[in-house]
């Protein structure tokens, strides 16, 4: 099966998938609190969803490389920085903790703990949250995250 990857502000043709929904409402969340817009997100809607969202800072340490956070439903958030071949980017840190969906302002403080070289937040390893599993279970735990985000869907 081929991947199917879309700017954030896109859906497939079809009916998408609550889930696809709920990340997109989540993604919305993270991204205000980085002061950037959804249209600087893409989700790939295969088998493990995941989530690209392009930063308009870089990192210190490597100044002329683009820096962007990933998001996938087995280990959670990542910093990343583009190679310079356009080939697989460099993870830097894994933001880890309990849950693959942390409030959006924890994803914000791991940002800003990594401009800072700040290790206290993230690990150099993946965590293991997870398995890739049924968009339902996905679904659910998108859910929990976005109702504490904005109250006012509850």
């Amino acid at each position: 099966m081929s991947s199917v990857v879309l700017p954030a502000t896109e859906l497939p043709s079809g009916p998408a998938h609550p889930a696809i929904l709920a990340l997109r409402t989540y993604l919305r969340a993270v991204t205000e609190q980085l002061d950037i817009g959804l249209e600087s997100c893409t989700i790939d809607h295969d088998t493990s969803v995941s989530a690209y969202v392009a930063l308009d800072t870089r990192h210190p340490e490597y100044p002329d490389r683009d820096l962007a956070l990933l998001w996938d439903e087995r280990h959670g958030w990542a910093a990343a920085i583009e190679s310079h071949s356009g080939e697989e980017l460099i993870v830097l840190r894994y933001l880890a903790g309990d849950t693959i969906t942390p409030p959006p302002s924890t994803v914000a403080g791991f940002i800003a703990a990594l401009h800072a070289d700040d290790h206290t937040l993230g690990q150099p390893h993946p965590p293991h949250l997870r398995p890739a599993g049924p968009l339902d279970d996905l679904t659910r735990l998108l859910h929990r995250v976005t109702l504490k985000a904005d109250p006012a869907r509850q």
